[in-house]
């Protein structure tokens, strides 16, 4: 790899990188799985298969209903989302950072964009974040390169090396790769290690503080 460069710009996964929310998209799961007579999941089930998005997944997994499943799942999501919520350690201050330092920051997630955004809203994140790209939101969701370029739109910083994506699996390394962006993968990741050897972050962080000392010294 070419000599690392400091971040124009930071694009964020959302759930389970900023925010966690699997106990709530667990539990989404498995009043759905139940409405359409299918046997529930383990949350370790749950963290290890959801990846990419309804519309990318249901169809798969429902055939022709895969629309009812995947309203019975918003449904269910929408219930409670906002009330269980919970910011993960370190994130708000990192991203005060991360604005105090000039940084782009954008958000490029596979959950629907209609969730993503209320959760940001309750959040107050807004001020940190001009896009947040959920899916549905552009022509194909991630791993495509799509929802990159709209997060970056407006921003006059075009997808490269200067443009890290931030994410904890291996779906969003496949984006920044694909999208040419700096893969990075923070906390502890969700995806095999079979999964990242096919797509393999440049740069791993523990936490949000070691990311943050990384930039400062570029």
């Amino acid at each position: 790899m070419s000599a690392l460069e400091r971040p124009s710009a930071i694009i964020f996964d959302w759930d389970n990188t900023l925010v966690d929310s699997w106990p709530t998209i667990h539990d989404a799961l498995c009043t759905m799985f139940a409405a359409m007579g299918m046997p529930a999941w383990t949350l370790e089930d749950t963290k290890a298969r959801v990846r990419n998005s309804l519309r990318d997944t249901f169809p798969a997994m429902f055939g022709s209903r895969w629309e009812d499943a995947r309203q019975l799942y918003l449904d269910a999501f929408r219930a409670s989302h906002i009330e269980r919520l919970a910011v993960l350690p370190g994130v708000a201050e990192l991203l005060d950072r991360l604005v105090a330092e000039g940084i782009y920051l954008a958000v490029v997630s596979n959950k629907t964009g209609s969730l993503l955004r209320a959760e940001a809203e309750h959040l107050g994140w807004g001020r940190y974040f001009p896009h947040l790209v959920g899916a549905g939101d552009a022509i194909a969701d991630k791993p495509d390169a799509a929802p990159v370029l709209m997060a970056l739109a407006g921003s006059g910083i075009a997808p490269g090396p200067q443009v890290w994506f931030v994410g904890d699996t291996a779906v969003d390394m496949h984006c920044a790769i694909d999208s040419g962006c700096i893969p990075v993968l923070l906390g502890v990741p969700e995806s095999s290690e079979e999964a990242l050897a096919n797509h393999k972050p440049a740069l791993v962080f523990a936490d949000c503080a070691s990311l943050f000392l990384r930039i400062r010294t570029l």
